[in-house]
């Protein structure tokens, strides 16, 4: 699989039935009668129950008045002893801040003194072909000559498409950010693997970070590190870091019994069974969440640059608010390349940290014990000397650089000209009959008849536990005053994920059956998901303006690949003695697929459709930029107005909807996998 920016949800664990529980599931209401107690009291109880359709203000939760108190006592008046909180986020902002200096200097700006137009620069940074130079040695070190080939490629590209002096202060951002994320979840996945009571705190913290949109911590972290790249890194860490610790506990639990045995019996300490002996032994496991801190901090170069990142995200938007799809399109696709070179890089290090360690000299000169590190220091000095010589070796020429801006402009200038009344009429044909009916529908329902259909889903489900959890976000939901808003929100991906699974799910069937088709279908996917989610908004803007067809449009387009590779996974994890069987029996090749196939495949297509939801909703949050009246607009006002508490808010309750759907659908393919077994 090639990289991919993955949105990691909650891991969602099977909901534990006990036999009182499941005696009471089979004494479970029939769903008809429930559904049509709903429908009686939609139709019939506004009279007598006004409240229940349209919260009461005066029993509304202020939420944001308490955030937004707090986030002002915590910059003005909050202190811990001999320091105050600002004295905290101002020494955590120099941590970040010197070595994303450093890393910006070498990569970008120079060795510089004094500061803006007055700057003087002592000394450049590296030069290009330095940098290829380099990137092709750890490419070769991790994984060969194909390797070193294809990431020099990919920095090639940067050069030559004119994208590289942005690639590099993006570059400089995912340097920094990417270690501390590794070492911060690492040691919050193994505090939370030692004692299990700091885990139970840490996974409902964790399932946040992961579900509230990133548009809604952006306005904190702008309140209190200000506007800057050390604020954007400080988002990034937040978005980023999750994978890492989760990963960290599971690579710990994973580890034999009989490695922690030997640890015990040769008389390690905890700190050397910690360091010597279960780090080590889960070096593959753990590498796998060093590349999806990569790939997560890559997603985030975008929204960042709204808190002064710059880099490559700050030209996709800047493309995006001048709707100039070709300068977009280029600076995500750069955003691409640099992506899939960081995934390759990472995943060949992760392959080689599981294989054993090839037996090297004990003893020998500097040359043989380190080759690489002598290398590149021998090519900083060379290419610092050629660039000084020819300045084109120091600085890729404008005059060569190549681009296709233009093109991509021009093909959508065509299309509109060509094809506008065709697209017009689509356009009308599914928002008058399908959009608007579903928005006014949804936003007619009592919220109270909502929350009770939810809870008894999830006591169907999964017991009393998933119905008071289910109940309770839904409730808050609407008693925090965002329910009208929230209503959008569900219509809009709900609608969304229907055409996304209409479209995915059939052609994951058609894939999963000829391998051909699947090799290519996954390369288009792939491509699909490394894709800035941006780059998809500019498209769909020219083409249909701005709305709840355009954003539906993107959020399709965004999140029809997991509804693919799920049905793809569930299709071909199927027993073939199984298939087999049923051939035996004189079953026809659509029996098989439909009796046996997809009824096996049904928990991982469920599994795909949770995924699908997750993917709808961070990207609804996006197309808020294109006119859209939900959650995701109130998340990206509040950033305007640096209001922490109505981001926070309507964030929290985008996170509800997303726990919500995971927690209902997971247990739900729990209950299917029950039964197919």
């Amino acid at each position: 699989m090639g990289a991919s920016f993955p949105v990691l949800q909650p891991v969602s664990e099977p909901i534990p039935e006990n036999p009182a529980a499941r005696g009471a599931a089979r004494a479970r209401w029939p769903w008809p009668l429930a559904l049509a107690l709903f429908v009686l009291f939609w139709q019939f109880g506004e009279d007598f129950a006004k409240s229940a359709f349209s919260y009461p203000r005066a029993f509304e939760i202020p939420a944001a008045r308490w955030i937004g108190r707090a986030t002002k006592w915590l910059v003005d008046e909050a202190s811990f002893g001999l320091f105050t909180f600002t004295d905290l986020t101002r020494f955590l902002a120099e941590i970040i801040d010197v070595p994303y200096r450093v890393a910006l200097g070498l990569l970008s700006s120079g060795l510089l003194s004094g500061q803006g137009s007055s700057a003087v620069q002592h000394l450049p940074p590296l030069s290009w072909l330095a940098v290829l130079a380099i990137v092709a040695l750890i490419g070769h070190h991790a994984g060969g000559a194909r390797l070193a080939a294809l990431v020099t490629a990919c920095f090639g590209f940067l050069v030559i498409f004119g994208q590289w002096t942005s690639a590099m202060v993006t570059l400089a951002s995912i340097v920094v950010a990417v270690p501390i994320g590794v070492v911060a979840g690492l040691l919050l996945g193994l505090a939370a693997w030692r004692w299990s009571f700091f885990e139970r705190v840490l996974v409902p913290v964790l399932d946040l970070m992961q579900t509230i949109p990133v548009f809604a911590y952006l306005v904190p972290v702008l309140v209190f590190f200000g506007f800057g790249p050390t604020a954007a890194i400080v988002a990034t860490l937040i978005y980023a870091l999750p994978p890492m610790a989760r990963v960290t506990i599971l690579a710990m639990r994973s580890v034999p019994a009989e490695i922690r045995d030997l640890g015990n019996m040769v008389g390690c300490s905890r700190r050397q069974m910690t360091w010597k002996v279960m780090v080590p032994s889960a070096k593959d496991s753990l590498m796998v969440g060093v590349n999806q801190v990569i790939m997560l901090s890559l997603n985030m170069v975008i929204i960042a640059s709204m808190i002064g990142a710059g880099g490559l995200g700050f030209d996709v938007l800047a493309a995006l608010r001048r709707l100039d799809i070709g300068a977009g399109l280029e600076a995500g696709l750069a955003i691409v390349a640099l992506a899939v070179a960081l995934d390759r890089l990472s995943q060949a290090y992760a392959e080689k940290a599981g294989r054993p360690a090839a037996g090297l000299p004990a003893s020998g000169g500097l040359v043989s014990r380190h080759p690489y590190l002598l290398a590149a220091l021998a090519i900083v000095v060379a290419t610092f000397l050629a660039g000084l010589a020819v300045p084109a070796l120091q600085s890729f020429p404008e005059s060569w650089q190549v681009s296709t801006g233009t093109f991509w402009s021009e093909v959508v200038r065509w299309i509109n000209v060509n094809f506008f009344d065709t697209l017009e009429a689509i356009r009308n044909v599914i928002l008058l009959n399908i959009l608007v009916p579903l928005k006014r529908l949804l936003g007619d329902l009592p919220w109270a008849g909502v929350v009770a259909l939810l809870a008894l889903s999830g006591y169907r489900l999964g017991g009393l536990r998933l119905a008071a959890l289910v109940g309770a976000l839904s409730f808050l939901i609407a008693a925090t005053g965002q329910w009208e808003k929230a209503m959008i929100t569900v219509y809009l991906c709900g609608i969304s994920v229907v055409f996304a699974c209409l479209i995915g799910v059939p052609l994951g069937i058609l894939a999963a059956e000829r391998e051909r088709l699947w090799r290519w279908l996954q390369l288009v996917i792939d491509t699909l998901q490394t894709l800035p989610s941006f780059v998809y908004l500019m498209p769909v803007v020219m083409l249909f303006r701005v709305g709840d067809f355009t954003a539906m449009i993107a959020v399709v387009a965004y999140a029809v690949v997991p509804a693919i590779r799920y049905t793809v996974l569930g299709l071909q994890r199927v027993d073939p003695r199984v298939v087999e069987a049923g051939r035996a029996m004189g079953c026809t090749q659509r029996q098989i697929l439909a009796k046996i196939k997809l009824k096996l495949a049904l928990p991982e297509i469920l599994l795909g459709l949770n995924q699908t939801i997750m993917f709808a909703l961070s990207m609804l949050v996006i197309t808020a930029l294109v006119g859209t009246r939900d959650l995701g607009q109130e998340v990206y006002i509040a950033l305007t107005k640096a209001d922490t508490g109505r981001g926070l808010v309507a964030g929290l309750s985008i996170a509800f909807i997303a726990i919500i759907a995971d927690r209902l659908i997971s247990a739900g393919a729990n209950r299917i996998r029950e039964r197919v077994s």
